[in-house]
């Protein structure tokens, strides 16, 4: 398998649903802007989005991925499959008690959550029904979080990758056609959340079915519990919901806070985080989702070296291409913002207030990415306590630089601490490698960091000094120009980057890997 053009097919796919993604804010925030129902509609979300990290794709796929490679590789298909059976009925029969529990006591979780939409008492009514609607989403996700861990360890990559653009669908198609008809609009999107989860769901079906690994569900909620495959399982994915999850347990601390903060809040640091989002999951997740079946057979196999060479290629590739994606949030901010959300009900004020949590979460943005590249080595070795530890560290310091960046720059202080904590984790999972022997960096990383600098630099200064020749605000009246503007100071920064990247001897066969 060409790890490189695996990861181009990944992240191809990833861009397909981050630009669905984009699309679907953009409509959002013309449609609905930024205000104390939108503020209601993303602390609904959040609620199941975090459950969904902690259920699926984030500790679950991390204790799953690892353990079903191994059945894979040592006991053959059939044991895989009733593995995947066993695990499958436990994770969906607990999620849907979840979501029953969760939709009784949804009063209870806002007010925890976001407590100061209190204030408005229409908004926090909205945020009750909304969280009771999604919160089956969870239950649909675990399904998928698991059928993508079944399907990326059979080395079938493009669906799972695919999967997040129909939601994005059913939310356009939500706001587009349903909106309009509603007493309150702002509910078609919680709709759009319900039935995107289903669409989900049923994109899996048939790659899973093509595979023979469609997983075999019991009306017992209690079968497969006794397989020791599923105690392995649940016995990692324990601690691991701290691993992989801090950072979306600071992101609920974080949607607290703001809701006690200056009305919009909440939606403008939901609208920088989604622009934070595109690159974290083109090369974070993609990245991630590739190294991990292979680091797992690695590890299986027994082969330190490729162990080894596998992450080296994996952090030059990240640091490739996160660092000029930090310098590009930074600069191209507010250009972003605008050209994205300003539209409608979209205020001049509610972009340069999203634009402040955009920059401070740029600050930490290679620390995001590379969480996402050096947490699988440990994931991979089954190694849990190692990321838990560090974890639970950083969810402390994060609230601690909370404390000190909230009172100065409000609501930008909360991106600032998540993305410095993020570089704090990176940091300790990175010397956790090197201590363990579990990574020796490959000859040549001083040359290769000294050539990054010299075409990032020359990137940012391209892109700031660019970027000031247009009143992005301004252009709110002809749109198509500032698009255009926009994609012509990237496609000038790109250029540049890669251009001078050319003239120091990268060249993409460097960076081209085999995988098992």
């Amino acid at each position: 398998m060409n790890l490189l053009r695996t990861l181009a097919a990944v992240s191809s796919m990833t861009m397909l649903s981050r630009v669905t993604g984009l699309l679907r804010e953009t409509l959002f925030a013309r449609a609905f802007g930024a205000g104390a129902y939108t503020d209601a509609f993303n602390v609904a979300f959040r609620i199941p989005n975090l459950l969904r990290r902690l259920f699926a794709e984030g500790a679950f796929s991390q204790a799953f991925v690892p353990i079903l490679a191994e059945y894979k590789i040592q006991h053959g298909q059939e044991a895989s499959r009733t593995l995947s059976d066993h695990v499958a009925n436990c994770l969906v029969w607990a999620t849907l008690i979840v979501s029953a529990i969760g939709i009784v006591g949804a009063p209870l979780f806002v007010l925890l959550i976001a407590g100061g939409l209190k204030q408005d008492a229409g908004a926090f009514d909205a945020a009750v029904w909304m969280t009771r609607l999604m919160f089956p989403y969870i239950a649909c996700m675990s399904f998928v979080a698991m059928a993508g861990g079944i399907l990326n360890t059979w080395h079938q990559f493009k669906i799972p990758a695919f999967t997040p653009v129909l939601l994005n669908l059913s939310l356009i198609a939500g706001s587009l056609f349903l909106a309009p008809y509603l007493e309150q609009p702002v509910y078609a999107q919680a709709i759009a959340v319900f039935v995107g989860g289903l669409l989900q769901v049923a994109i899996q079906i048939p790659a899973l079915i093509k595979i023979g690994m469609l997983p075999r569900l019991s009306i017992n909620p209690a079968a497969g519990l006794s397989d020791p495959g599923v105690r392995r399982v649940l016995k990692k994915m324990g601690p691991a919901v701290f691993a992989v999850s801090a950072s979306q347990i600071s992101l609920m601390i974080n949607t607290s806070i703001a809701s006690r903060l200056e009305q919009g809040s909440i939606s403008w640091l939901t609208y920088a985080d989604r622009l934070m989002e595109f690159p974290t999951a083109l090369l974070g997740v993609a990245l991630g989702t590739i190294l991990l079946p292979s680091l797992s057979k690695a590890n299986v196999d027994g082969d330190r070296e490729e162990y080894s060479a596998l992450l080296d290629w994996g952090l030059r590739l990240t640091l490739l291409l996160a660092i000029p994606a930090a310098i590009g949030l930074c600069v191209l901010a507010l250009p972003l913002i605008a050209t994205l959300f300003h539209y409608g009900a979209f205020t001049d004020r509610a972009a340069e207030m999203s634009a402040r949590p955009l920059i401070a979460y740029a600050a930490g943005l290679v620390g995001i990415i590379l969480v996402k590249t050096l947490a699988p080595a440990f994931y991979a070795r089954q190694d849990i306590r190692t990321p838990v530890r560090i974890a639970m560290g950083v969810l402390l310091a994060t609230q601690l630089m909370n404390l000190i960046f909230v009172p100065l720059i409000e609501v930008a202080g909360l991106a600032l601490s998540i993305g410095l904590a993020a570089c704090l984790n990176a940091l300790f999972l990175f010397i956790g490698l090197r201590k363990r022997g579990i990574y020796v960096p490959s000859p040549g990383w001083g040359k290769f960091f000294v050539k990054l600098v010299v075409a990032v630099a020359a990137m940012g200064v391209t892109g700031w000094f660019a970027a000031q020749q247009f009143d992005w605000l301004a252009l709110r009246a002809t749109p198509l120009l500032r698009a255009g503007a926009l994609a012509g100071v990237i496609a000038v920064c790109g250029l540049v980057y890669f251009g001078l990247l050319v003239l120091l001897g990268f060249r993409v066969r460097d960076f081209r890997r085999t995988g098992k």
